[in-house]
């Protein structure tokens, strides 16, 4: 019998993103359920640790933090998106965790303040894409268009979301981050052309994405505001 899986999600969080990427790459059949994460259900805070999503309910039985949730899925079901390679496979689980360096310096420029603000974080965003340019190069060699050559792996599902949100704020404040790396630029490209990770996301996404920049009050939506009120 198969199992029922039922992923607990926010509609505009990367972290959830990445695991209906996976899910969707291994074509599993799964339920969505979007809560309002500033007004989160108590049944919800029984279940996740953290108070976060996503959580994956796996026959109703909780797992949470996406990490834990990619590396589940992939050795669970078929096909398998980490390399059969050890060290491969180890390396790729390393990059995973770096993540969170790359996520941390990406929303610098995409959630800034100020003008100010976004230059201070374009100046230290290079740091962390430079160490992915060099990773492509190392990982990939001549091969693509994704992390580890022409197969979509769990690497790729982790960095897809947070490239999609950017290269959206991107079309805002044309920063130009992405001209000096272009493995990067190449691999975000690819990865949103994909529509494994493209249908990833609800029909509403690009609505709550631009309320979420306004609701932080952005660089990026006080330009976008803007833009449209001199249509």
């Amino acid at each position: 019998m198969s199992k029922k899986y039922r992923l607990i999600s926010s509609v505009t969080c990367p972290w959830v993103q990445r695991s209906v990427i996976l899910l969707r790459a291994k074509n599993i059949d799964f339920e969505v359920t979007h809560i309002n994460l500033r007004e989160k259900p108590d049944w919800f805070l029984e279940i996740s640790p953290h108070g976060k999503v996503p959580v994956l309910l796996v026959d109703d039985q909780p797992l949470f933090e996406s990490n834990a949730i990619s590396e589940f899925l992939d050795e669970m079901i078929e096909p398998q998106l980490h390399p059969e390679d050890p060290i491969k496979r180890a390396r790729n689980r390393a990059w995973n965790d770096f993540i969170r360096d790359f996520a941390n310096a990406i929303n610098g420029i995409n959630y800034s303040k100020s003008k100010e603000d976004m230059e201070n974080g374009l100046a230290e965003a290079p740091k962390a894409v430079a160490r992915l340019e060099r990773a492509l190069a190392e990982e990939r060699g001549n091969d693509g268009p994704f992390f580890n050559g022409d197969q979509l792996c769990v690497v790729d599902t982790a960095y897809a979301p947070f490239l999609q949100r950017f290269s959206i704020v991107e079309g805002i404040l044309r920063t130009g981050l992405l001209k000096e790396f272009p493995l990067v630029q190449a691999w975000s490209d690819a990865l949103l052309a994909n529509p494994t990770v493209t249908g990833a996301v609800a029909d509403n996404f690009p609505a709550e994405f631009q309320a979420n920049l306004k609701r932080r009050e952005t660089y990026a939506w006080s330009l976008l505001e803007a833009a449209q009120a001199a249509e």
